[in-house]
C-alpha cells in the first residue's frame, strides 16, 4: 500500500529529475513549441516541493491535489493546467484514504488522463503528453517498471508523428521528426515513480 509519504517522495524525486532534465526539455520544445517547457516544469515542481514541505499532506489524495493545485498556479502556458488537472483529478479519485493500492493509483491516474484529454481536446497519436501518459497508466497494472518503460516508449514514438494539437500543430509536417516535450516530461514522471517504488 502507498501512503502520503510515498507520494511526497514521488513529487520530490520528480522535481529533482525535472530540474536535471530542464535544459533537455526546453531543447525539445525549441523547434516545435515556445522553448519554455523545461523552465516552466522546473519552476512548477520546485513550487510543489515547497508546498508539500510547508504543509505535509495527510493522505495520498491530498498530496496529489496539492501538487496539482500548485502546478496550475505556478506554471504558465498549457503545461500548468494540463499537469495540474492530471494530478488534481487523480487526487480527487483517491479521496481521503490514508493508503491506496497500486490499482487505486492506476485508477486515479486514468481519471486524470481522461481529464487531460478533455481539457486539451486531444487523444493518443496527436503528439502530446497523452502519448506517454496513456501507455504508462495502462502498463501500471503490470508493474511500476513496466509503466516507466511504456511511457518512455510512448514518448519516443512521438518522433515520427505529425502534431495535431497545441502549438506544434501550427508547424504541420515540420513537426515530424521531433520528440514531444510534454510526452517526454510525462515519461519522466513515470520513471521517477518507478524509482521511488523500488
Amino acid at each position: 500500500m502507498l501512503d502520503a509519504a510515498f507520494f511526497v517522495r514521488w513529487m520530490t524525486a520528480a522535481a529533482a529529475v525535472i530540474d536535471r532534465e530542464a535544459d533537455r526539455l526546453t531543447e525539445l520544445d525549441s523547434p516545435i513549441g515556445d522553448a519554455d517547457h523545461g523552465r516552466n516544469m522546473q519552476r512548477g515542481f520546485a513550487a510543489v516541493v515547497k508546498t508539500l514541505e510547508a504543509e505535509p499532506p495527510a493522505t495520498p489524495g491530498a498530496a496529489l491535489t496539492a501538487a496539482g493545485r500548485q502546478l496550475i498556479s505556478s506554471v504558465g502556458g498549457a503545461s500548468g493546467p494540463l499537469y495540474g488537472t492530471l494530478l488534481r483529478r487523480a487526487g480527487k479519485v483517491l479521496g481521503d484514504a490514508p493508503q491506496v493500492s497500486v490499482e487505486e493509483l492506476r485508477s486515479g491516474l486514468a481519471a486524470g488522463v481522461d481529464a487531460v484529454g478533455q481539457l486539451g481536446g486531444s487523444a493518443p497519436g496527436d503528439k502530446t503528453m497523452l502519448d506517454a501518459l496513456v501507455p504508462g497508466v495502462t502498463a501500471l497494472s503490470a508493474s511500476f517498471a513496466a509503466a516507466a518503460e511504456a511511457a518512455e516508449q510512448g514518448a519516443l514514438a512521438t518522433v515520427p508523428l505529425q502534431a495535431r494539437k497545441g502549438r506544434a500543430s501550427y508547424l504541420g509536417e515540420r513537426s515530424i521528426g521531433h520528440q514531444d516535450p510534454g510526452a517526454t516530461s510525462s515519461a519522466l514522471l513515470f520513471a521517477t515513480l518507478a524509482e521511488v517504488a523500488k
